[in-house]
């Protein structure tokens, strides 16, 4: 007998969960879901950010200043690369076992290196002011990288190739 009543709460339980079930779906499909036409005559709540950057004056101004940079670069270059080269084959000096001793071998490896050194950090200069020359291309140079805001006139006349505003670059250098 007690088994019965046992299986009769429990069977009153579980169909009092399923009428709770339908309840709750049912005040979720009761809620009023806006009509298309309001959505549509609804203004935006977001405004379309425009930037603005430079004038077409301006960038052909910081495209002269980093043209001028790129040739300076390439002479640069050449010259480094004029110091490399033996005068009288035309080729890259290699060490003379007959004219160095053993030290000066040590101070022309030195200098071969330090040479090497200084263009490549040409060439990677050399990248960066192609990099912005392809950003003025495509209309978003003098805008930071990292926050989006132009960066100041200053800034691009002493580094024309900067891809961040002081701001953001400061903010770099403490990480």
């Amino acid at each position: 007998m007690a088994k019965k009543s046992v299986k009769k709460a429990g069977k009153k339980q579980v169909a009092k969960k399923n009428v709770k079930k339908t309840k709750k779906q049912a005040a979720a499909k009761s809620v009023k879901k806006p009509k298309l036409a309001a959505i549509i005559k609804a203004k935006p709540k977001v405004k379309a950010v425009v930037k603005k950057g430079y004038s077409k004056t301006e960038l052909e101004r910081f495209k002269k200043i980093i043209l001028e940079k790129r040739q300076e670069i390439l002479d640069e270059l050449e010259s480094l690369k004029a110091t490399m080269m033996d005068t009288t084959t035309g080729q890259y000096e290699v060490e003379n076992s007959n004219y160095s001793l053993h030290m000066e071998q040590g101070t022309d490896a030195m200098e071969r290196e330090k040479v090497f050194l200084f263009a490549s950090r040409e060439g990677k200069f050399l990248n960066y002011l192609d990099d912005a020359l392809k950003r003025i291309e495509r209309g978003d140079y003098g805008f930071c990288s990292d926050c989006g805001a132009l960066i100041e006139k200053d800034r691009l006349d002493a580094v024309p190739h900067a891809q961040q505003c002081v701001k953001c670059k400061m903010k770099r250098a403490k990480e």
